[in-house]
């Protein structure tokens, strides 16, 4: 790339945060267009709209490089979507079945030895959530073996390096076992956090999520988003919900989008516009920006619209 070249991005990169900057950010316009997308030097994000589930997925996962690029032969892949309220699909509480079936039978496709489904859940009995969100019989038709962990057993100490809040913590043996993370989160809001998306969804990947909540919260998912990175964020806000989050019932909208993308804090950022919200509002996404999770500026990320 020339001088030139970079000299005329950069150009066009300050225009449109001088232009942008005489309005506020709303919904997926303004900032999030593709002229944006196009000046943004940062990572990349895949947002697909205007399809059915399955097809939402396979745009956005396409987008990013398709699932080849993550799952190889042979790999074991863990899936970890929201499972953890006994809500049906349309109350927007847990993850969209038919998104989790797609993404099981893409790994599948791509000759993944072993495809696994799991969440440590809030709610009970088990076999009453995996029927109740349609996530049980949707991954298990998809081939994915489908296992909640509210065992201990399923369960290891590990220590966080470098975090500030959370040192150690029981965490799912299972993450480190896998050869491939798919977190799978649905995009709903959150009484304690403002919103609920990828980093928030990990709490179901730990034994004991009451001590998050009875200490710094924010700072403990920035801690643990620190150590677990999944290798792919695939983010259901196919259906969102705006209120009394993150079990509901509440106001639900369809929003009709999927969004897919390595770096967990661009989709994150990107999720919270879908709610709203800003990710400089939301304290955990902060907290991981100054970590070096990843990056929650929109006009730094990539956004390709499929």
């Amino acid at each position: 790339m020339s001088k030139h070249d970079m000299t005329r991005r950069d150009f066009i990169r300050r225009a449109l945060r001088a232009g942008l900057a005489t309005y506020a950010l709303s919904g997926v316009d303004g900032l999030l267009g593709e002229q944006a997308a196009a000046a943004a030097s940062g990572p990349t994000i895949a947002v697909a709209s205007r399809k059915g589930p399955a097809e939402l997925v396979r745009a956005a996962v396409g987008a990013m490089g398709g699932i080849g690029k993550f799952v190889k032969r042979g790999a074991r892949v863990l899936i970890k979507p929201n499972v953890a309220w006994a809500r049906k699909p349309e109350q927007a509480a847990t993850t969209n079945p038919e998104v989790v079936a797609e993404i099981v039978r893409l790994c599948k496709q791509a000759g993944a030895r072993e495809v696994k489904v799991t969440d440590h859940p809030v709610d009970g009995p088990e076999a009453l959530l995996l029927r109740m969100t349609g996530i049980g019989p949707a991954a298990k038709g998809a081939g994915a073996r489908v296992n909640l962990a509210s065992s201990p057993a399923l369960y290891e100490r590990v220590n966080l390096r470098g975090a500030k809040v959370l040192k150690s913590v029981e965490a799912l043996r299972d993450l480190r076992r896998a050869d491939v993370f798919i977190n799978v989160p649905i995009a709903k809001v959150h009484s304690a956090t403002g919103v609920t998306l990828g980093c928030k969804n990990l709490m179901g990947t730990v034994l004991d999520r009451g001590a998050w909540h009875r200490s710094n919260l924010d700072q403990c998912i920035a801690d643990y988003a620190a150590e677990f990175r999944p290798d792919l964020v695939i983010l259901d806000a196919t259906r969102v919900l705006l209120s009394n989050g993150p079990k509901g019932p509440g106001r639900t909208e369809a929003k009709g989008i999927v969004v897919a993308g390595i770096d967990p804090l661009a989709v994150d950022a990107y999720g919270a516009t879908l709610l709203g919200r800003q990710a400089q509002q939301v304290g955990h996404l902060t907290r991981a920006k100054d970590m070096g999770v990843g990056e929650i500026d929109l006009g730094r990320i990539r956004i390709r619209n499929v």
